[in-house]
């Protein structure tokens, strides 16, 4: 694969436990001694602590999500007169909250490692940002490649901050993850559109390299 940008990101976090001045793993190691929701729980945290900060420093005020929920196949939360599909995760506006199948997250975090769920949740919390900024789109792929914009700027904050540490290996794991979730084809009149697998990974790395105001 290509990556996009030579050292966009590399990363297999470490969470720093700022109260008592020590660090742990909070990504898959060799040795197993964290957890998948060990990842689920870092990346939520973090990123609202982010994005918090963010809407502070600008004079506004960042409303947290309600809820973070996880499903399996069919039995997730209906949004907007929509039920849940399976292997996905979504945010939905009616209710402020975020879903996602957890088998599916599992079994990406098994099989591509910790990067996707470090580009996944971001990811949707770029869309309650949306939603509380009241974005506006003329299409679905406008919202969604800055949705991976956002991600992109919150991971590079969190990393310059210190809050996340990026080690050699895992720069692989977010743009692998990105490929598998991009377009088969360019079609932007698509309503269920996300961008290529080129065009995911250019705004993930536009956002890293330059920050959420390049989004």
């Amino acid at each position: 694969m290509n990556i996009v940008r030579t050292g966009v990101l590399t990363l297999t976090l470490v969470l720093l436990l700022a109260s008592c001045g020590l660090t742990r793993p909070a990504s898959r190691d060799v040795q197993g001694a964290d957890t998948f929701e060990d990842d689920l729980r870092t990346a939520r945290t973090l990123t609202e602590s982010f994005w918090t900060d963010f809407f502070d420093q600008q004079g506004m005020t960042y409303r947290p999500i309600a809820n973070f929920i996880p499903y399996s196949g069919k039995s997730g939360p209906v949004c907007g007169g929509e039920p849940s599909v399976p292997n996905n995760a979504f945010y939905c506006p009616e209710g402020h909250f975020i879903a996602y199948d957890r088998s599916w997250m599992e079994s990406l975090w098994n099989d591509m490692g910790d990067g996707a769920v470090y580009v996944i949740i971001p990811h949707e919390f770029g869309h309650a940002v949306q939603s509380q900024l009241r974005t506006g789109f003329e299409l679905n792929v406008q919202a969604e490649l800055q949705a991976d914009c956002y991600a992109g700027g919150t991971l590079s904050a969190l990393v310059r901050s210190g809050s996340l540490r990026a080690d050699p290996g895992d720069e692989d794991e977010l743009l692998l993850s990105l490929e598998a979730a991009g377009d088969p084809t360019d079609d932007w009149l698509n309503p269920a559109a996300h961008g290529t697998a080129e065009q995911r990974q250019s705004a993930f790395a536009d956002g890293y390299d330059d920050g959420v105001p390049a989004c």
